[in-house]
């Protein structure tokens, strides 16, 4: 039970489920409702067969109805090749009376294999325009006449489009042969085996989104010592290829080299002359002058230098 989709939710949900759906005219306000009779609650999905033959003869006869019969005569039509032509929506005249112990039956999803055999017919049944969404499909009902694969795959598809939309199981759906006594529709395949064709579609679940990558944690910035470096460029070694005292020192001298400023062959580890010289054009660069810029490190030029290039200082 549920108040009836509004219509670009129905279309959006036919579309949804994989449907070619072709909208007739303007079937949004091509509706029986105006005659002062209600649609909804709605209840279910109920599936017919035309007794025509062609889709253009089938779809301009359900949407225009014919003498005693004004239309449109369902919601959609289902062409033999799976197109689903939308002609009406709002109350349609597809269903007529039928069993209200069926339509209980609906409501509750409560019968097994088939709902309860319908007693009562078209003239003395309650309402079943008001309380179902309405298909017809394109076939002679002669059971001669064949249902191809893909208006089989189309009726599962409508049916349980709806019902998703409605969280319905596939007992919503029923036949109209199921609804009124006097009625055999649809012909040629059984109304159990398209519940089960339903009932399969609406057991597949949308596949999961692919698990996330786990992420590598950023890796820590290195951190320099600022007395550390103060000392080693005050220490000048006496020969390239000494042993190096404080790792440190390398992390500033790769930073000068991405600021232009040394050259990548003098970034060994050792704050000699020309890193002191490359460091004196840096602080220079950041508008130090006289003694504040004499290439050796402060702990505001080296900050700065850190936060441009990656890497922290401790005093």
């Amino acid at each position: 039970m549920a108040a009836p989709l509004l219509y670009p939710s129905f279309i959006q949900a036919l579309r949804d489920e994989g449907l070619t759906v072709v909208e007739v005219g303007r079937p949004a306000t091509h509706t029986r409702t105006a005659s002062g009779r209600p649609w909804g609650p709605v209840h279910g999905v109920m599936i017919h067969h035309s007794v025509t033959e062609g889709t253009a003869t089938t779809v301009r006869i359900c949407r225009d109805g014919y003498s005693g019969l004004p239309g449109p005569l369902c919601h959609g039509v289902i062409a033999k090749d799976g197109t689903v032509h939308v002609v009406g929506y709002g109350r349609t005249n597809h269903a007529g009376g039928g069993d209200p112990d069926v339509l209980q039956a609906v409501i509750d999803e409560s019968y097994d294999e088939r709902p309860p055999k319908p007693n009562v017919g078209n003239v003395d049944g309650v309402d079943g325009n008001r309380a179902f969404y309405g298909f017809e499909c394109e076939n002679l009902g002669n059971g001669r006449d064949p249902w191809p694969a893909a208006q089989l795959e189309a009726i599962e598809r409508v049916a349980a489009a709806l019902c998703r939309a409605h969280r319905w199981g596939p007992k919503s759906v029923i036949g109209h042969l199921e609804w009124s006594d006097d009625k055999n529709d649809p012909r040629g395949f059984t109304m159990p085996s398209m519940r089960d064709r339903v009932a399969d579609r609406l057991a597949v679940k949308e596949p999961k989104p692919p698990a996330p990558k786990p992420t590598q944690p950023a890796p820590a910035k290195p951190s320099v010592d600022l007395s550390r470096i103060v000392a080693a460029a005050k220490s000048d070694p006496p020969r390239r290829g000494t042993p190096i005292s404080y790792a440190g020192v390398k992390v500033v001298e790769q930073a000068l080299v991405r600021e232009g400023l040394l050259a990548p062959s003098l970034a060994d580890g050792h704050f000699g002359t020309a890193t002191v010289r490359a460091y004196a054009a840096l602080q220079r660069r950041y508008g130090f002058k006289g003694s504040d810029a004499d290439g050796i490190p402060g702990r505001q030029s080296l900050e700065r230098l850190g936060k441009a290039r990656g890497f922290t200082v401790t005093p």
